[in-house]
């Protein structure tokens, strides 16, 4: 077993198998690829300061990838037997490995610290107004299995979530037995979402869901803690955990689908806001358009006047009275015209379609720029159906924000599509990482590293005399 010198195992936990070049861990009596989550005897008296520490320690690996003992020590300011003592809790619970050998600074080779994120599963449930979006990550993130269908949020909370739930399902069971075990569950709605409590807030699109207790069924349906945050925060959350140059910036992320919301992020954390409605712009009154009924049942909301649920209803009476020839004849076909038809038809050269387009980018451009001459951020992402399909609504908002704001905030301002897909894998990825950021909590890592994966939130963040209880 030379590959496994500079590994630490207690040989009366964990028992290692090496056929040909595959390292084996055996925990709770099965043998499983890699390691996973340890007894809840074996690391039960672990002491909080350590497991806190411990948890900061991974998180530099987590964040930044592979690191050398070195570098590590560097990073956290810890002595190497401290350090040594945190790498050995990590190593004990089956979420470090060792790697490849690194770059030597003289002497011999340091071996690479690597996460260990096969050692767990997450659940990624993305809402948006008419389709639903699931996928299984490991504990970085990263996707292993995608799937989407069509379904109208609109219909309520039990067909939507029952869909779900039987998507996540098929999922599961074409995993492997020991790669089915959840770890968490992440969820992005299309409207207003209480942090605090998993549970919607009067949202506009969504009736009969006001108050749903969307955290507590699905924990029920799937045995882990669930987090539930609106669809732009997870969007925004999966921009930044997947590139590492948003790591520290100030950025929105902003979504322009059959509505428009925005995700906030400054210094590189997500801004919530004291109740988790920070970045709900579609319901900025927009100056001109109090004649214009909003589904949140005011009047003048940006979504209502420049939305894709706004740019549809302008087609369609375009469709009607004959100003667009295009949009005439789809109409016809369709019986019915979306955003993505008015969009389609700019890019014909409709008349009629490029100017609802320009005249929706300038509505909301304008907005977005008393956002920026008061957050002053360095980037704004754009997203959504609508956005993606039209790059002459993105040249408009660019236009109106870069007029009306101030130079010294749009110096260095760059205004661009987002990196992940919004209608695909986009959700996905925040969702999971919504899960990842509150497993690994620094404040409540003890609890998962003595008593492994939690079946819910209220378990995870129980004080430790009563979980050892």
């Amino acid at each position: 077993m030379s590959e496994l010198t500079d590994l630490v195992l207690h040989a009366q936990t964990i028992a290692v198998y090496e056929p040909k070049s595959t390292v084996y861990v055996t925990l709770w009596g099965e043998k499983v690829l890699d390691s996973a989550m340890p007894t809840t005897a074996l690391l039960t008296g672990t002491d909080a300061n350590l497991a806190h520490s411990a948890a900061l320690a991974l998180e530099i690996i987590r964040r930044n990838g592979p690191q050398t003992r070195p570098d590590l020590a560097a990073e956290t300011g810890l002595g190497r037997t401290a350090l040594t003592q945190r790498i050995a809790l990590l190593q004990e619970a089956g979420l470090l490995s060792e790697g490849e050998y690194g770059e030597s600074t003289g002497g011999r080779h340091p071996r690479l610290l690597r996460f260990n994120a096969s050692a767990g599963r997450v659940l990624a449930v993305e809402f948006g107004a008419t389709s639903v979006t699931v996928g299984l990550t490991d504990l970085a993130g990263e996707i292993q299995a995608l799937t989407s269908a069509s379904q109208d949020i609109a219909e309520g909370p039990e067909p939507a979530l029952s869909r779900a739930e039987q998507l996540a399902q098929t999922l599961l069971a074409e995993q492997p037995p020991q790669e089915a075990r959840l770890w968490g569950v992440g969820v992005g709605l299309p409207g207003p979402v209480e942090y605090a409590t998993g549970r919607p807030s009067a949202p506009p699109i969504m009736p009969g869901w006001d108050g749903y207790p969307v955290r507590e069924r699905l924990t029920t349906a799937f045995q882990a803690p669930v987090w539930v945050d609106n669809e732009v925060n997870t969007l925004a959350l999966g921009e930044l955990r997947s590139r590492p140059e948003l790591r520290n910036q100030d950025f929105f992320y902003v979504k322009v689908g059959t509505g428009i919301g925005a995700g906030l992020v400054s210094g590189g954390r997500l801004h919530r806001g004291a109740q988790g409605s920070a970045g709900d712009i579609g319901h900025v009154a927009v100056a001109g358009a109090d004649h214009v009924p909003c589904r949140c049942g005011k009047y003048g909301c940006l979504e209502a006047v420049a939305g894709g649920g706004a740019l549809s209803a302008q087609g369609l009476q375009a469709a009607k009275d004959g100003r667009s020839p295009f949009l005439e004849k789809r109409f016809v076909e369709a019986g019915t015209i979306t955003a993505e038809d008015v969009v389609t038809a700019a890019r014909h050269g409709d008349h009629f379609a490029v100017d609802a387009i320009s005249a929706s980018g300038r509505t909301i451009g304008s907005l977005l720029a008393t956002f920026v001459n008061f957050f002053n951020p360095a980037m704004i992402l754009m997203g959504g159906g609508v956005i993606t399909g039209s790059g002459q609504l993105l040249a408009s908002i660019r236009e109106a924000v870069y007029q009306r704001s101030l130079p010294l905030a749009t110096r260095d301002l760059t205004i661009s599509t987002s990196h992940l897909d919004s209608r695909r894998e986009g959700g996905v990825v925040g969702a999971a990482h919504l899960a990842l950021d509150e497993l690994f909590n620094p404040a409540t890592f003890q609890r998962l590293i003595t008593h492994g994966p939690p079946r819910s939130v209220q378990e995870l963040q129980l004080p430790m005399a009563s979980a050892q209880g």
